[in-house]
């Protein structure tokens, strides 16, 4: 009987090795040369039969690529598809003057013939990991998408050279699986889960239960979706950073475990005790039980990099904030995944290190980042471009880093970014950090309206030999300014660099956005104008218009320049509405309310000329995926909360992720304006005090309506004309001035 045991034990052992490696069996079959061309001929269509991809090691192990033209072909040498998407991105850039933008759809024309490369390019990578996405962007930008815009974004991810990517599509439907099994109910489970956009904070131990339950067709959908997503990941090369169990248990899991030692964490963000979350204390055998069950059933599903993202304090209070239990719990979560994948590494963000920095003292950060082993561990420097917490740490005690540019919030759509500094800090962290920098990402929380910067960004994981492009900000600036579309090319550098000199000059922070996307009011916390000369802005725009193009890259460009153009005037005009308030100058108020409500109508009509910039879109999609209309209205109802109250009606995240969309610019920040106009008109006929306290509430039974009553009522069918329009009302405002 014993060797009947043993031999039964060895043979489950070889199963459970076998799942967690099942990655090894899918990437040997994967031919880099096959994935490539296939890549190139999704992004350039039939100019793709001119590449030709050869894989070659290379002899230190690191990433590079060739690149080379003989007899009309372009031969780009590579040790792997993510290189040689590298080279392939290199050539369309440099050579072709192609940028290939998330943003974009279909395949971009080349010159026919090709142009020649000239002298051979050799680059090398400079790190080994190159990090994309956040949690949030998976409710800021990712929610509604299917297969369609997921394969670009993966294309895209490659041609940056990106081979690290957040992959949390579809946990859900594991979880599902592991609770019901577990004894709970469906619907306990189900409204454990928040609505699809939400599920990020679900996901980081935030909230509980908000806009659930979660429909089963949105299980199932996601995890079918997750499966495409890693196998193209991994065919590019890609490491997919699958979760691990955090502790984070639904609340009822006491019923079928009633000694389940759980405590409540702490409120998030105003959110009310119910949806609170639960955690499991990671030292009880529970945890590891989870953890194993877990780790199991998601290797089944989508395979595995031995790579986990686990946060297990994100915006919330551990039980003690003594160092011996922090770092106990961190090394008890890394033996939990260690004892079902021997290989794990723990990957997570170091937001709350910045974020919550009054807390987590030297002494309690280096308990609990040393703990588990630190060559098994690789921390995120979140908020680089702003602070650099590796800096404070002693590049976090020894433990693994990647320096991190963040560079949006809630998908906010204001321009923000600052090349100057990147370049400075990330050439800094290569001189000072020491080994234990190990890669460039960037923690984005939506895909936003300022490419450049993030292919500034990836582009510094790359060598260029004695190229000055590398160094010099006006070479590189020039570079991209070439290639996105505007016919004359002095006219479209002297407008980049004025762009790079003046506008983007600072880093991106929470809580930003012009007045017109915000909650009116006369008492304001911050002010709303730029940090920078919006003169600037205005004459950057004028540039790309009298330089003429064309394409969508250039069409997006002064779209993009112009909307924030406008709503900075729209700021500006509240400022002195505010003052000619203070003095009731009626007469003069009416003018300046009906010119910043012409003002909105003019960006809703520029923005409905890009599919990016449409209300229509984000709310299409959600209902796209509901399998009747009851889901679809479901969808809808989430999709729209998120944008505007965030959560429940009044709050604390109200206008959190505010954004600049056409349809949501007419039917909810214009609104919310003409009201505040009407009370103004109230208050100054009254001869009364503007109570802000009762016209808030006004506005939160108005966002309340709007995210109920207006269901299934906004069209998406985009207009032509991106250039007039946005001609057009330059030369309509241009006398401004500011």
């Amino acid at each position: 009987m014993k060797k009947l045991l043993s031999l039964f034990a060895a043979a489950l052992a070889l199963v459970l090795a076998s799942a967690c490696n099942e990655e090894n069996t899918e990437t040997a079959n994967i031919s880099d040369e096959k994935e490539a061309y296939e890549l190139a001929t999704r992004v350039i269509g039939r100019s793709a039969e001119s590449f030709v991809f050869v894989k070659k090691p290379s002899g230190d192990g690191k990433d590079y690529f060739d690149l080379s033209s003989s007899d009309g072909k372009v031969t780009i040498k590579a040790n792997s598809s993510n290189s040689m998407a590298v080279g392939l991105n290199y050539y369309l850039k440099y050579i072709c003057k192609v940028d290939v933008s998330w943003m974009g759809n279909g395949t971009y024309a080349l010159p026919n013939p090709l142009p020649s490369v000239g002298i051979p390019v050799h680059m090398d990578a400079r790190v080994d990991d190159r990090f994309f996405l956040n949690y949030c962007t998976f409710g800021y930008t990712f929610p509604w998408w299917g297969w369609k815009e997921w394969e670009r974004l993966i294309d895209w991810m490659a041609l940056q050279g990106i081979n690290l990517p957040l992959a949390i599509t579809g946990e859900e439907s594991i979880w599902y699986e592991i609770w019901t099994e577990m004894g709970l109910t469906d619907e306990e489970v189900r409204s454990y889960f928040t609505g699809p956009s939400h599920l990020p904070w679900h996901r980081m131990m935030n909230i509980d239960g908000w806009d659930g339950p979660l429909p089963v067709s949105w299980l199932n959908g996601q995890k079918e979706l997750q499966k495409r997503i890693v196998a193209r990941e991994r065919a590019l090369r890609m490491r997919p950073v699958l979760p691990a169990f955090s502790g984070h248990v639904p609340a009822a899991i006491t019923k079928v475990h009633p000694d389940a030692p759980v405590t409540k964490v702490s409120r998030w963000a105003g959110f009310s005790e119910e949806n609170s979350c639960t955690f499991l204390d990671p030292t009880s055998d529970l945890f590891a039980q989870i953890q194993k069950q877990y780790l199991e059933k998601q290797t089944a599903a989508f395979g595995t990099d031995h790579v986990y993202g686990i946060d297990i304090f994100n915006e919330v209070d551990p039980a003690s904030w003594e160092p011996e239990y922090l770092g106990r719990v961190s090394k008890q979560v890394y033996k939990t995944v260690e004892a079902v994948d021997s290989t794990a590494t723990w990957l997570q963000m170091g937001w709350m290190f910045y974020y919550d920095a009054k807390h987590w003292t030297d002494e309690r950060l280096r308990s609990y980042v040393t703990s588990a082993p630190k060559d098994k561990q690789i921390i995120l420097d979140y908020y680089c471009d702003n602070v650099e917490v590796w800096r404070r740490t002693q590049s976090f005690y020894g433990v693994p880093f990647v320096w991190c540019y963040l560079g949006n919030f809630g998908g906010n759509t204001d321009l923000a970014g600052n090349l100057e500094r990147v370049n400075e800090r990330i050439e800094n962290t290569f001189a000072e950090a020491g080994k234990g920098f190990r890669g460039i990402g960037s923690t984005l929380e939506g895909l936003d309206c300022n490419p450049m910067m993030y292919e500034y960004l990836f582009e510094k994981a790359w060598t260029k030999g004695v190229d000055d492009m590398h160094k010099s900000i006006p070479s590189w600036i020039s570079s991209y300014a070439l290639r996105r579309g505007c016919a004359d090319e002095t006219a479209a550098v002297s407008a980049w660099t004025e762009l790079v000199d003046s506008v983007y000059c600072g880093h991106s922070s929470t809580r930003v956005g012009s007045w017109l996307v915000q909650r009116p009011t006369l008492v304001a916390k911050s002010k709303r104008l730029p940090n920078y000369s919006n003169s600037a802005l205005g004459d950057a725009l004028g540039l790309l218009l009298d330089g003429g193009g064309s394409g969508t890259n250039y069409e997006f460009d002064v779209v993009n320049l112009c909307r924030q153009w406008l709503l900075n005037i729209f700021s500006f005009d509240f400022e002195k509405y505010k003052t000619l308030y203070a003095e009731g100058e009626r007469n003069e108020l009416e003018v300046i309310e009906r010119e910043m409500l012409e003002i909105a109508d003019d960006i809703d009509r520029l923005l409905a000329t890009q599919p990016y910039f449409m209300l229509g879109k984000w709310i299409g999609d959600a209902r796209a995926l509901g399998t009747n209309v009851s889901e679809a209205d479901y969808f809808e109802s989430n999709a729209r909360n998120l944008i505007t109250t965030w959560g429940a009606p009044g709050s604390s995240l109200n206008d959190y992720a505010c954004r600049s969309l056409s349809g949501l610019i007419s039917s909810y920040y214009r609104v919310r304006w003409e009201m505040f106009f009407s009370e103004m008109h109230r208050v100054l006929a009254n001869e009364s005090t503007f109570d802000e306290d009762a016209f808030k509430e006004q506005l939160v039974d108005f966002e309340g309506c709007w995210n109920r009553e207006m269901i299934g009522k906004v069209a998406y069918a985009p207009m032509m004309g991106s250039v007039t329009s946005a001609q057009e009302l330059y030369n309509k405002y241009s006398h401004r001035g500011q």
